[in-house]
């Protein structure tokens, strides 16, 4: 999508986002709470731009648009899922994008056209490169560079953010439990978004401490975080040298789709034989 010039994408809202909410920390530790004051106030515009940039209105809490604001589903699907994997921030499968499409945004995505939309969006690249802004592509598995099955990303991350290694499973579902938790802390979640966030929560120790089916997005966040702190540096390493390796080897429709057509993989590791694992 077009974006005017000079307002901020997405991703450095989120980064004056997380700047903020130190500086508020430090500014409380310190004792200046009039400081404090102020930089709340920034956070709470920042955040509210991020919901304009990603759900295209401050909505604040998760909480569905109301029935005035038009019908349900106007969107195109491809945009639905671009707008749930902008808030995910990590490769998800179409389960889950719908999940969180149906929770966090008007109305829902079928299920049955998400089944050929990347291979719809590799024919368009392939037809005319770079002809939209974005495509939502596959995630490419870090030891063959090849579509990881079930798994979409989005065109414009980074590389590194759209391969996936052994520990990527893990860390990827920690990273979405994070942003989902911080998105929903920022109001009083809906019941969907709820239901949502206790399906992370049950799969993170420390993350479910109150009612069954009730979650506190400040602590979810917080347990995700800890345990995205354990795992995220050697997850990074993987990551960053299978991209290494896609820049040499691959074509630019390569890297979006994967490859297909012949094995690359990190020529530091030997194959896995008799029942070892790659580890």
């Amino acid at each position: 999508m077009s974006r005017s010039p000079g307002v901020p994408t997405p991703d450095e809202l989120e980064t004056r986002i997380t700047e903020l909410r130190a500086a508020v920390r430090r500014a409380m530790a310190a004792g200046d709470r009039a400081r404090a004051r102020e930089l709340r106030a920034e956070l709470r515009r920042a955040e509210a731009a991020w919901d304009d940039a990603v759900l295209g209105e401050s909505t604040g809490s998760g909480a569905r648009r109301d029935a005035q604001d038009g019908p349900r589903g106007l969107l195109p699907v491809r945009e639905q899922v671009h707008q749930a994997l902008t808030l995910l921030g990590a490769p998800a499968a179409p389960k889950l994008i719908g999940s969180v499409y149906a929770a966090f945004f008007p109305g829902q995505i079928p299920g049955s056209s998400l089944t050929s939309l990347r291979r719809d969006e590799e024919r368009s690249f392939r037809t005319a490169p770079y002809a939209r802004p974005y495509y939502l592509c596959a995630a490419l598995t870090a030891d063959l560079l090849a579509p990881a099955r079930g798994l979409l990303t989005v065109s414009t991350w980074p590389l590194e953010q759209r391969v996936v290694g052994p520990l990527s499973p893990r860390t990827d579902f920690l990273t979405c439990a994070l942003r989902l938790a911080e998105h929903a802390g920022r109001g009083t979640p809906s019941p969907d978004v709820q239901r949502l966030l206790w399906r992370f929560a049950s799969n993170i120790p420390g993350a479910a401490t109150g009612t069954v089916g009730t979650v506190d997005p400040a602590v979810l966040a917080e347990a995700a975080r800890a345990e995205l702190d354990v795992h995220r540096a050697s997850d990074r390493r993987r990551r960053e040298s299978a991209a290494a390796r896609a820049r040499e080897r691959l074509d630019d429709a390569e890297r979006l789709f994967g490859t297909r057509l012949r094995a690359l993989r990190d020529p530091g590791r030997r194959p896995a034989i008799n029942g070892e694992t790659d580890r």
